[in-house]
């Protein structure tokens, strides 16, 4: 069976990759590159978009004549923008001070030119309640402009969930069919949490943990994540499947039995102690 997870190396170069042979699914590549002081890069993006995230340090991106600035302190300390970049374009990327920055892609025809998308373009929300209250940034989600390729960042509270009620898009229940990755960062980084790609219909079942600059790939199943309580975790994911254009807005299918804690979160809250020596309290 394939181990739907990958940890990070350390030092320059290709921290982690993940090919759709990696995989074993067919359109979403990602990967999370790390340069050195005064070191370069160059993307060709073939037949596919693609879309960069900074997550550390700075970087100036070349295309053809074109010269693009991405920077951030840290994913906890700021928003980034987002490097769009079309099939069939060369784009070399260097560093004055060192970077680590996230790159993936999906097959595409051509129809959106190079862009920078700022920040300020995009949607950011808050979700769920209670235990799963957590912040998610559309950064590259409808309507912002691609072909396949969808972009969050995702930041939940320590000792607390993400994904809740859980929701797949592999087909099932007629759900889009949307491949996935999710690449993890914490505050402080000797954090973990815990990962669950599941099926209803079958024995799929993979649990991971997971620290500082791993990634879980999400092929197929209801899925849902967890921080535990030592430290803030975020996650950036990269999805891309057969929707194109607008049907990317397309949601997801949500597991009907959890659902009813929509709009709930308080319904039945334990208040501790639960239990004393003569039985119930309160």
């Amino acid at each position: 069976m394939v181990l739907h997870k990958l940890s990070s190396a350390t030092g320059a170069g290709t921290a982690l990759q993940v090919t759709p042979e990696v995989a074993g699914w067919d359109f979403l590549d990602f990967a999370v590159v790390v340069l050195g002081a005064g070191q370069e890069s160059t993307i060709e993006t073939d037949e596919r978009e693609v879309a960069v995230v900074p997550l550390e340090g700075s970087l100036v991106a070349q295309v053809g004549g074109e010269r693009f600035e991405l920077s951030r302190s840290s994913v906890f300390a700021e928003m980034a923008s987002v490097l769009y970049l079309p099939p069939g374009t060369t784009c070399t990327f260097a560093s004055p001070t060192g970077a680590e920055f996230a790159v993936g892609g999906a097959p595409a025809v051509g129809e959106h030119p190079v862009r920078l998308i700022d920040a300020a373009e995009m949607k950011t929300e808050v979700r769920g309640g209670g235990g799963a209250t957590r912040q998610v940034n559309h950064i590259l989600a409808h309507p912002l402009p691609a072909e396949r390729l969808i972009l969050y960042e995702v930041y939940v509270p320590r000792g607390g969930w993400s994904g809740w009620p859980p929701h797949c898009h592999d087909g099932y229940a007629d759900s889009p069919y949307l491949e996935e990755t999710y690449y993890f960062r914490f505050d402080p980084p000797n954090g973990w949490g815990i990962h669950r790609n599941y099926r209803v219909d079958s024995d799929f079942d993979e649990v991971f943990s997971v620290e500082d600059r791993d990634v879980v790939m999400v092929t197929q199943g209801f899925h849902s994540s967890a921080a535990a309580p030592g430290s803030h975790m975020y996650f950036l994911n990269y999805l891309a499947g057969t929707p194109q254009g607008d049907a990317r807005a397309i949601p997801p299918f949500f597991q009907p039995e959890y659902r009813w804690i929509d709009g709930n979160w308080d319904v039945d809250a334990m208040t501790l102690p639960v239990v004393g020596p003569n039985g119930r309290e309160g």
